[in-house]
């Protein structure tokens, strides 16, 4: 079988050669735009201005001037005070709170209330404890004891072994 494309067409025999001619022009590009001077534009000749210089300007000098107002003595006070009292009486109005009461929300006959009680358990010193916790059924000296609970550890570690290589 022949092959039907010239070899030398193929384009990715020269994929790196590409590559490394993009990134030539992309670096040539970048480092033309940041050297690139810019100018500012000028309109025709203006002439020249020059920002210091001096400029004298006037100063208005003026004072304010405020009329004089007569000054008048302030009301003799009475000799005697006089207590007036009201004719009138003033019925006062008694606002009606609008907030409800937790009483009002909830029926309290149907709330039945159970105290629980509490079973208070003395704290107890464990250095007052001499003997250590056995299993129900279990009898004998402290070693025969360490033996079950080794066997009973064994037991439980075989398990859960097998249970996990089965599953995997």
């Amino acid at each position: 079988m022949e092959i039907k494309k010239n070899p030398k067409s193929n384009l990715e025999n020269f994929s790196k050669i590409f590559m490394q001619i993009g990134l030539v022009l992309a670096l040539f590009v970048t480092y033309a735009a940041i050297e690139q001077k810019t100018y500012d534009k000028t309109y025709g000749d203006l002439g020249t201005v020059t920002m210091n210089a001096e400029m004298e300007e006037e100063t208005i000098i003026t004072e304010r001037v405020e009329p004089v107002k007569p000054k008048t003595p302030p009301p003799p006070t009475p000799e005697k005070i006089e207590i007036v009292e009201d004719e009138k009486e003033i019925e006062e109005t008694v606002i009606e709170s609008t907030e409800t009461d937790e009483t009002e929300a909830v029926e309290v006959e149907e709330i039945e209330e159970v105290e629980e009680v509490e079973e208070v358990i003395e704290d107890v010193s464990f250095m007052v404890i001499e003997d250590v916790p056995v299993f129900p059924g279990c009898k004998g000296n402290k070693a025969a004891l360490k033996n079950v609970l080794v066997k009973w550890y064994k037991n439980i570690l075989a398990e859960n072994l097998m249970q996990n290589c089965l599953m995997n």
